[in-house]
């Protein structure tokens, strides 16, 4: 089994039972304002069943043993691919934050603006403090647009871009299968790339973004 902190990623399956996964597409349809041509949702922990479900007891017994008891989740959103929105992403690692408001603190840049929210860069070291949990609420193997990682390059602190292709040649990839219901627990800046769905339908995953630690310079997490 694939570790966390030796891997970057594991996966942990049977985290949601069906009834629980009805329940939370439900919840999608009713209150989630999906944007299909993008296939998603940004700022998902607005509503509030969202917030409760980081904060169940399933969640948390994957964070708190990467984060401690100090962890909270900072930022929730919505992955969903269909046949109107079934995109591929290159390797890249996840290195942006969403923040309350933009000042200047050394270290942190650049800026951007993502759905009213104030997003940045933060320094490595913030981002080595935090760890993802996707929960996925449909079937996700290779062919339906499972990400594929590079196992431990996570441990290399932030790539530039244009070394991030020389890295891939360096490590096997390996594809991140995930039942409905379970779970890909991997840290922000493990290198990763997302392929097309090859028959798409629905490849829905809630991913929540979780910190050890407050930011520094007054800088305040948006959903925190």
């Amino acid at each position: 089994m694939r570790n966390v902190a030796s891997d970057g990623f594991c996966i942990v399956e049977a985290v949601l039972d069906q009834h629980e996964v009805t329940r939370l597409i439900e919840l999608i349809d009713r209150e989630a304002q999906v944007d299909a041509g993008r296939g998603g949702v940004r700022n998902l922990l607005d509503i509030p069943a969202m917030r409760e479900l980081a904060g169940s007891a399933a969640v948390v017994a994957m964070v708190e043993p990467i984060l401690g008891s100090s962890r909270k989740v900072v930022r929730g959103t919505l992955f969903d691919k269909t046949s109107v929105a079934n995109w591929k992403v290159p390797w890249h690692q996840d290195c942006t934050i969403a923040v309350v408001e933009k000042f200047h603190v050394e270290g942190y840049g650049p800026w951007s603006m993502k759905a009213g929210v104030v997003h940045v860069q933060p320094p490595a070291s913030v981002l080595e403090q935090m760890v993802s949990v996707r929960l996925h609420l449909d079937d996700c193997p290779e062919a339906n647009g499972a990400l594929r990682v590079i196992g431990g390059s996570h441990r290399m602190g932030k790539i530039p871009e244009v070394q991030i292709a020389e890295i891939v040649t360096w490590g096997r990839d390996e594809v991140c299968e995930v039942g409905v219901g379970g779970a890909l627990v991997m840290r922000p800046l493990l290198v990763h790339r997302s392929s097309p769905a090859v028959v798409p339908g629905h490849r829905r995953v809630l991913h929540f973004d979780f910190a050890a630690k407050e930011l520094e310079g007054g800088l305040r997490w948006a959903a925190g």
